[in-house]
């Protein structure tokens, strides 16, 4: 059965709602990415912050008060009407929640224990709770009090790719009417401080594929798709299929030759039961660190054909980590959807210095377009530490 998705609540440096990520990624606005010098000690860096105000908890809920509960608070808020008639048509035991996330609230807790070790007690505000990798599955459940299942997943940079892989599943297993699902990270020093400690962040805008790459560029962002078998308001648009490996090839680094990356595409594309040839893009995980482009180029190049547009948006979103698979997903959603009249994709932001040692990918100019009829079908690929890989495709509901 088809996994419909429905409405999308999105925030990111890219803009605050969905029309706004439309306008600035079909732009290859990069202008979210902004140098900052108070994460690493004595670096200034590119980071993809959410600029302005974020909303402040319900009354009752401030035991949840994080960065990244806000983030997906005002995620939220932007389909809080899909969810309400989501509650009245299936009841609230049987939506679910399903989520990703790597840091959830855990730059409020490094702040609690740095307070704690200089008095001796915690902030006033400090909830332990805030940490926890469950607190936003936590958090949105007490918070539009639904009763169905509710879990986080960390799977690193596939976390929340692999939620809306368990989000349908809920839904074939008769689990779930309709499921909550998406990923959620904020900025804090411990990614920051962390991938600089791995030589794996650029001090410039990312530049993916290119022979002069050298390292991601970490953004934030929050996700939340609501995903049901109806298909809703037109146009429709679902997840066709998704593939998942582990390949566990190196804790940090990607199995050089791509086996992971293709057993996962291979599996999108047989779950879909769609071939290579009936994908119209393919949104790369794009991270500009040597090994992940060097592998996923060798993977793509052996599975497509020559002519698939390509590209990686993370010049303009950052890395989002755990809400980067989400993410990704969002922009194919929202390159099929009514906020793209012009069918345009995501161009491909680098410096055109290839690099010859990988082979030559077709990436997307400002020119190039979707079909304009359906069906459409766009792959989004991300890729994790400890080998984890998983594909999606998105495209026209059949």
């Amino acid at each position: 059965m088809t996994a419909y998705l429905n409405a999308l609540g999105v925030i990111c440096a890219l803009g605050r709602n969905r029309r706004e990520v439309a306008r600035s990624l079909f732009a290859g606005d990069c202008s979210g990415l902004r140098e900052e010098s108070h994460w690493v000690p004595g670096r200034t860096l590119p980071v993809a912050t959410v600029r302005g105000p974020l909303p402040c908890m319900p009354a009752g809920l401030e035991p949840h008060n994080s960065r990244n509960n806000q983030l997906l608070l005002e995620a939220s808020r932007q389909i809080e009407d899909d969810i309400q008639q989501a509650i009245r048509r299936y009841g609230r035991g049987r939506i679910g929640i399903v989520l990703g996330t790597s840091t959830s609230g855990i730059d409020e807790a490094s702040r609690g224990i740095a307070r704690y070790l200089q008095d001796r007690q915690f902030p006033a505000d400090y909830d332990y709770r805030q940490q926890e990798l469950s607190a936003p599955a936590n958090f949105l459940a007490e918070w539009l009090q639904l009763s169905g299942p509710a879990y986080v997943i960390s799977t690193a940079c596939t976390s929340s790719a692999r939620a809306l892989i368990s989000a349908r599943r809920l839904l074939d297993l008769g689990l779930c009417d309709a499921v909550l699902c998406g990923g959620v990270d904020s900025l804090c020093k411990l990614t920051l401080n962390g991938f600089t400690a791995l030589e794996a962040v650029s001090g410039q805008r990312c530049n993916p594929f290119s022979r002069n790459r050298d390292g991601i560029n970490i953004g934030e962002a929050a996700v939340l798709f609501l995903m049901t078998r109806d298909p809703g308001a037109q146009p429709s648009i679902a997840l066709l299929g998704g593939g998942a490996s582990s390949d566990a090839y190196h804790i940090s680094a990607p199995a050089p030759d791509g086996r992971g990356a293709l057993q996962a595409m291979n599996q999108a594309l047989r779950s879909a039961a769609l071939q290579p040839q009936q994908i119209d893009y393919l949104n790369l995980h794009g991270t500009a660190t040597q090994h992940n482009d060097a592998m996923e180029s060798l993977a793509v190049a052996q599975l497509f054909p020559a002519d698939l547009p390509c590209s990686s948006t993370k010049p303009m979103s950052g890395h989002t980590l755990g809400a980067a698979g989400a993410l990704e997903a969002a922009f194919c959603w929202l390159s099929l959807g009514t906020d793209n009249p012009d069918q345009a994709l995501a161009p491909h932001v680098w410096d055109a210095q290839a690099d010859p040692a990988l082979p030559a990918l077709r990436w997307v100019t400002p020119a190039d377009r979707l079909p304009r009829h359906a069906p459409r079908r766009l792959m989004s690929n991300s890729f994790a530490f400890g080998g984890n890989n998983v594909s999606l495709i998105i495209g026209d509901a059949p």
